[in-house]
């Protein structure tokens, strides 16, 4: 009977001290309550200790998480309706505030933070037109949206890290007008960025043709020099080539002479027919 006894309290004593103790892990926080007071909330990751039957624990998640919200209708500032599908990236960074103003309940902050997101997105598309909404602006415009729901999510001790549309679905009248309107302003970049290339080439083939011009005018200067020196040189040369030896100069001038001369001659063999006859004049004088 003693033996049975034992074991009672031995058993009551590990409820007792497992009921004791609590782990939070680095992904949590923990909320300490005593007969439904919030004592404590300031648990690192660790081991910790309560009063059992006393004490009771409450978790919450401290990491980021993901609110994936349900498409909506919203009008643009041109009254053309999209339909809008958004994400929300939240965590919880007062978890005191939290508990106190959705009594810890996660389906009451969720519905909250969409409805706090949602009035957000719908206030900033109805203040711009469809074009900026589907355009890089989208990038600009949620960062707005994120910066004044976290104002609001404050309250809840909840802070937004990022606002995010997943997708922006259109009418399909208004669908149409928008990609033709797409197509005209890619087209009018295209067409601009045509003429800039045209005009880019022809200022590339005007600076081509003025430094040909330059070069050759260049080339035919160098070769007018060269060639004036050339016969500066030729007749230095021969000027002393025939220096040397003047009775060989005068030689070969009498022959350039009578070469000259005899290119003329009836008979071709470089004799005047003047002197020739003068000859034979003198011999028949003779005989």
């Amino acid at each position: 009977m003693s033996r049975t006894i034992l074991l009672i309290l031995v058993a009551v004593l590990g409820f007792v001290g497992v009921s004791s103790l609590f782990i939070v892990t680095e992904t949590e926080y923990a909320i300490k309550f005593q007969l439904g007071r919030i004592v404590k909330s300031d648990y690192g990751p660790g081991i910790h200790f309560k009063a059992p039957f006393i004490n009771n624990v409450r978790k919450f998640d401290n990491r980021l998480l993901t609110l994936d919200t349900n498409p909506e209708q919203m009008l643009t500032s041109e009254q053309k309706f999209v339909a809008v599908d958004s994400f929300v990236k939240w965590r919880i960074v007062d978890v005191v505030r939290f508990y106190t103003s959705t009594q810890g309940n996660e389906r009451v902050a969720l519905n909250r933070l969409d409805s706090i997101v949602k009035d957000r997105i719908r206030n900033e598309i109805a203040r711009r037109k469809l074009v900026e909404v589907i355009s890089e602006q989208r990038v600009s415009t949620m960062q707005d949206i994120a910066v004044t729901a976290n104002e609001a999510a404050a309250e809840f001790g909840i802070q937004i890290d990022d606002v995010r549309i997943k997708a922006i679905e259109l009418p399909d009248d208004v669908r149409e007008s928008v990609f033709r309107r797409m197509a005209a302003d890619r087209q009018k970049e295209a067409n601009l960025l045509r003429f800039e290339g045209r005009e880019a080439a022809e200022r590339i083939r005007a600076d081509a043709d003025r430094e040909a011009q330059v070069i050759l005018a260049e080339a035919e200067r160098d070769g007018q020099t060269l060639r004036g020196e050339g016969d500066a040189r030729s007749t230095e040369r021969y000027a002393n080539a025939f220096g040397e030896d003047e009775a060989f100069y005068a030689f070969t001038r009498s022959l350039q002479a009578n070469g000259n001369s005899g290119g003329n001659s009836p008979d071709g063999r470089g004799l005047n027919p003047t002197s020739r006859s003068c000859d034979e004049g003198a011999g028949d004088t003779e005989h």
